[in-house]
Parts: C-alpha cells; structure tokens; sequence
C-alpha cells in the first residue's frame, strides 16, 4: 500500500487546478422561431428512427430465435 500513495497524489494533482468554463446559456427566444412543418418533420425523423429498428427486430423475433438453436 505504500506505493499507492505517491500514485494517487499524481492522479488528484490535475483535478484539482481544473477551470471549467462557464455555459453560454441565454434566457432569450431563438432569433429564428421554428416552423409547425419544421417541427413536424423533426418529430416524425425522431419517431421513426427509433421506432423503426424496433419493429425490425419484433418482426424477426422467431427467425432470430431458431437461429440461435441451431
């Protein structure tokens, strides 16, 4: 256990000295107000891209299971 000390000092030394910077948050509305169709087409990708490999994988779900036996 001795040997483990010096190491662990080397390791906390750069977390100490570490500056996070700060977040540009703005409490301001968006200079470009987004659109209905603009909304709608993101949700729609958003429902799509997890919905879909979802029912891929339900819809094969006996294919994968009888090539898992074999």
């Amino acid at each position: 256990m001795p040997r483990l000390s010096p190491v662990l000092k080397l390791l906390q030394a750069p977390v100490k000295h570490t500056l996070v910077p700060k977040a540009h948050i703005s409490a301001k509305p968006a200079q470009t107000p987004t659109s209905a169709t603009e909304q709608a087409v993101g949700i729609s990708v958003i429902f799509v891209a997890i919905l879909v490999p979802a029912g891929w994988v339900l819809s094969h779900l006996e294919s994968y299971k009888k090539s898992s036996t074999a």
